[in-house]
């Protein structure tokens, strides 16, 4: 079997080059990884370096980037080591295979989702002068996109995630190395681009940020009626929610992670998660909502506006006390501007507005609204990214002047774009298909009723 192009590519002035990657899991292979990744940890460190931002004001080709739309992303870069076995794993020795490195991070990978939806993320985050920060900032340079709220120290220990996958692409055991966020991505550091916060359509914080970093972060939102959208991460990040979910416009969890953020809020565990093995039987979209509709209805009361829960393979469930609410909310400089007009103008096509609704739709008398939104079929590689490309799509969509309902189906269909992939996020997207896809996803939606909040 031959090897396949490796997900990390570089481009700079002298050209293209790729990491030399996947490699064999052989013992006489080892030493070849580590001098594969020594050749990116040889870029200078300053010994006495201080805290500060990096510059750039360059896009690629040397051009002045004109930064239209700017949503600000806060939270992790992370290197993702994905180890994979290509036969079934004995304990004490090692197993054939290869080894991939991802860019990653929850809140990199929304941001970069968001670049290549012709949106200009800015990115506050904390990485080292080490071989895993060296090759996430020269990413982000090579893209175009600003380095400013990007700290860089000697003492940071840039964020790696090591995953173990077995023969059938499911992780099998995982370690993480994440403690930098939470000790260096400082409210001090976040003030520093208190403007940024107060022009942007939307701030997206991931749960990586312990809790003064994110209600600093909230409050700053708050203080400019800058909407809020929160990443829970991981179910036990997620329950970081409590501090600032008066603040937060949209959520995003899974189902596992959504019964944790209920929980957290309400202080004591009276939620448990679905249990999808006790029957043959497959669930059904509303069967899933009247299970879920309880955890929903603490964020949306507690002050979340809205709710974008996702199912994996059986889709998306988007909630909101009331379909008013959804157009009640309004987006700092989503006038459509010029950098993202053609996504605007390829979905609004396809996806017309008020479409899922019917234009004579009345408000339905209900204390709770919501829609589900299908999946779409695709050939998975792996799963890594989908919940992220998502978000990132969601965002990128409601900067470009989209409403909720449009952006959702947007969303979706970045998101398969990637469980095709080995990549965190695809190289490309191609606005025709992801518009059709969109498309799909929009005609199939299924508005759901409840009489009740309970």
């Amino acid at each position: 079997m031959g090897y396949r192009r490796p997900n990390i590519r570089y481009e700079s002035e002298k050209g293209k080059f790729y990491l030399p990657l996947p490699v064999q899991l052989h013992s006489d292979s080892e030493s070849n990884i580590f001098s594969q990744m020594n050749r990116f940890s040889d870029i200078s460190s300053p010994e006495n370096e201080t805290l500060r931002p990096l510059h750039s004001g360059f896009c690629k080709k040397g051009q002045a980037r004109k930064c239209t739309v700017e949503p600000v992303v806060i939270g992790g870069m992370v290197l993702d080591v994905n180890a994979t076995s290509s036969m079934h794993a004995n304990p004490r020795t090692t197993t054939p295979g290869k080894v991939i490195f991802s860019l990653g991070g929850v809140a990199r990978n929304v941001a970069d989702c968001i670049s290549k939806l012709e949106a200009r993320p800015f990115m506050i985050s904390a990485v080292g002068f080490d071989m895993a920060g060296n090759m996430l900032v020269e990413h982000w340079e090579s893209a175009g996109l600003s380095i400013e709220g990007i700290q860089r120290h000697q003492n940071i220990e840039t964020a790696v995630v090591c995953h173990i996958f077995d023969e059938k692409g499911e992780v099998a055991a995982g370690v993480a190395h994440v403690e930098s966020i939470e000790k260096f991505l400082t409210p001090r550091w976040i003030e520093k681009f208190k403007c940024k916060i107060s022009s942007t359509p939307i701030l997206m914080v991931d749960a990586n940020l312990n809790s003064s970093s994110l209600e600093a972060s909230c409050q700053m939102a708050a203080q400019f009626n800058t909407p809020v959208w929160f990443e829970p991460v991981s179910v036990a990040k997620s329950r970081r929610v409590a501090s600032v979910v008066q603040y937060v416009t949209f959520a995003s969890p899974n189902e596992d992670e959504l019964v944790a953020m209920a929980n957290a809020i309400s202080g004591r565990d009276i939620f448990q998660p679905i249990r999808r093995d006790y029957s043959s039987t497959k669930l059904s979209k509303e069967s899933f909502f009247q299970m879920l509709k309880p955890a929903i209805w603490v964020l949306l009361d507690k002050g979340v506006k809205v709710v974008v829960v996702t199912l994996g393979s059986e889709g998306v469930l988007l909630c909101s006390k009331a379909k008013s609410n959804l157009k009640k909310l309004a987006f700092k400089g989503n006038q459509t501007p010029y950098s993202t007009k053609q996504l605007h103008n390829a979905v609004n096509t396809v996806c017309p507005k008020d479409q899922i609704f019917g234009a004579s739709m009345f408000e339905p008398m209900s204390n709770l609204f919501a829609v589900h939104f299908p999946a779409l079929p695709a050939s998975v590689v792996r799963l890594t990214g989908a919940g992220d490309c998502l978000v990132g799509g969601m965002i990128a969509s409601l900067c470009a002047g989209l409403d909720v309902m449009q952006s959702v189906a947007v969303g979706i269909a970045a998101a398969k774009v990637v469980v095709e992939v080995e990549s965190n996020v695809p190289d490309e997207y191609c606005l025709a298909k992801l518009a059709d896809d969109a498309r799909s996803v929009y005609s199939g939606a299924t508005m759901l009723l409840c009489q009740s909040k309970l």
